[in-house]
């Protein structure tokens, strides 16, 4: 198979360096992997050299920021950053690594991949064992070091301490909440160099709890000149993006080889088309197999300013509890909105749950009504996309498919009245919410429409990629926490349907 020759510089879509790096220990790291019969392409050469760039202090240039890879799946990022930690691992005895991804899946993935790098037949010598069990994944080394793998989902990263590199995998998904676990373990790293840390994922979702990852692209890329692939920073970080020109078409070949740097030599066309396969919508296509992030808008139709002054970690709804549920275009996601009454004649909106596909919807809204009876109402725009999952009783009320929960449709004029409100709610500080990332990524893509000559206007994507599915939802449960014109959705209860934080008083 053939390596790439060309340099980061020629494939990577933006390359951020730290200022005054005067050596680095790439060529340590090369001449160890050499000796292993490991090789790198020309653009893995350029990332290995600035990540483990140092300035004249002997000190990693990022060894605060850390090493931001944002570049597509299918590309070779965990074989490049696994096989930097194993040179290091037999370089520097006692060398602790943590790897973590969000999900169980993606870290025992990873730990396969790890599996089938040390078990070369000149890497496996250096290795003492491999450890196979769950939550116990890990390689020792017969020097004392050790790389452990593990799941922030399931709390891993915890506890440890005098660890010298971290991994965030899947950094699309990390929580201020992880890290926050994470980074302290770090701090009492005794490398001479200083502690790694790798953030390498892909761009996130707007369901993704991704401000992490974005709040890092976002201060590294600040200030950037337009025109330029390289630029050198103050900062601490290396951030690195491999991606295709916004506007792509997901299937034109030649965006693929701007995209992925390994494209067609290491990774073939088939892997692609299975990719293509496999991500059927469009968006996620051009943000996994792509690298290309969403865009960044000057405002959405609520004013950021003024939803920021809304947030309040404190609130919570005490009366009039109703939900709102939306279903996206094409089912590609739903979302659930609690509204309600706080003590203070304030109105409360909290994002319940927000998820991909939508055949989820109607048993998680009949478990959630039947453990909480203080929910008053259950509000869907029945003539959009949520028609999919509704019918008509005896009685001609809509209900979910499959349930007895009634569903309360709001008239056009409803609609479009609620939407007004809820502006006017955020911009007179008559609402208050808790600040969760994802509610807020979803306002700050929602603009407006004209709803036909009726003079009103409801929210509408800003870009074909953006998801207001959470935005719609608010307002729709607003609307049935205001009104009194709602029907109450049922009492059943589902046996063990678990009660929400939310709605509980």
């Amino acid at each position: 198979m053939r390596r790439s020759t060309l340099p980061l510089s020629e494939v990577a879509r933006h390359i951020v360096i730290p200022e005054g790096i005067v050596t680095t220990a790439w060529p340590r790291v090369v001449d160890q992997c050499a000796k292993m019969g490991v090789e790198f392409d020309g653009w893995q050469h350029g990332v290995g050299s600035i990540a483990l760039g140092k300035r004249a202090s002997g000190k990693y240039a990022a060894t605060v920021g850390g090493v931001i890879l944002s570049i597509p799946r299918q590309v070779g990022k965990t074989f490049l950053v696994g096989m930097i930690l194993i040179a290091l691992c037999i370089i520097f005895p006692g060398f602790t690594v943590l790897w973590t991804a969000h999900r169980t899946k993606t870290a025992t993935k990873a730990f396969g991949s790890f599996q089938g790098m040390v078990r070369r037949k000149r890497i496996w010598p250096h290795v003492l064992a491999v450890r196979t069990t769950n939550g116990e994944q890990e390689i020792r080394f017969r020097n004392r070091s050790v790389i452990m793998f593990g799941a922030r989902e399931q709390g891993f990263g915890r506890g440890f301490d005098q660890v010298d590199a971290e991994v965030f995998d899947e950094a699309q998904i990390l929580t201020e909440k992880a890290l926050e676990d994470m980074v302290a373990a770090a701090n009492q790293s005794r490398h001479p160099a200083g502690a790694l840390l790798f953030f390498i994922g892909t761009p996130p979702r707007q369901i993704d709890p991704g401000e992490e990852f974005s709040n890092r692209r976002d201060k590294a890329l600040k200030g950037e000149d337009p025109n330029g692939r390289v630029r050198l920073t103050r900062g601490d970080a290396v951030y690195v993006e491999c991606s295709a020109d916004r506007g792509a078409d997901p299937d034109d070949r030649q965006q693929w080889e701007i995209a992925n740097p390994s494209y067609p030599d290491r990774t073939p066309v088939e892997s692609m088309l299975r990719m293509r396969e496999q991500l059927t919508n469009d968006a996620s296509f051009l943000r996994e197999a792509l690298g290309i992030w969403d865009p960044k808008h000057a405002g959405g139709v609520i004013p950021r300013d003024s939803w920021d002054m809304v947030g309040d970690v404190h609130s919570v709804a005490v009366d009039r509890f109703a939900l709102g549920i939306e279903v996206g275009p094409d089912q590609a996601s739903a979302a659930v909105v609690l509204a309600g009454a706080r003590s203070d004649s304030r109105w409360h909106v909290e994002l319940d749950e927000h998820r991909q596909g939508a055949t989820w919807l109607p048993p998680y809204i009949e478990g959630l009504v039947a453990a909480n009876p203080q929910i008053r109402a259950v509000v869907g725009d029945v003539g959009g996309p949520l028609a999919a999952f509704v019918d008509k009783d005896a009685r001609g009320r809509y209900v979910l498919k499959g349930t007895k929960t009634v569903v309360t449709a709001p008239t056009v004029k409803e609609l479009g009245s609620g939407c007004s409100n809820l502006l006017a709610a955020v911009v007179t500080a008559s609402l208050a919410h808790i600040g969760q990332p994802q509610l807020t990524g979803a306002v700050a893509v929602a603009g407006k429409r004209a709803l036909g000559d009726t003079g009103l206007w409801t929210f509408s994507r800003m870009s074909s990629a953006s998801d207001i599915t959470p935005v719609l939802a608010m307002n729709l449960a607003l609307i049935g926490a205001q009104s009194d014109n709602v029907k109450r959705p049922g009492r059943q209860r589902a046996e063990g349907a678990p009660k929400r934080r939310a709605v509980v008083l």
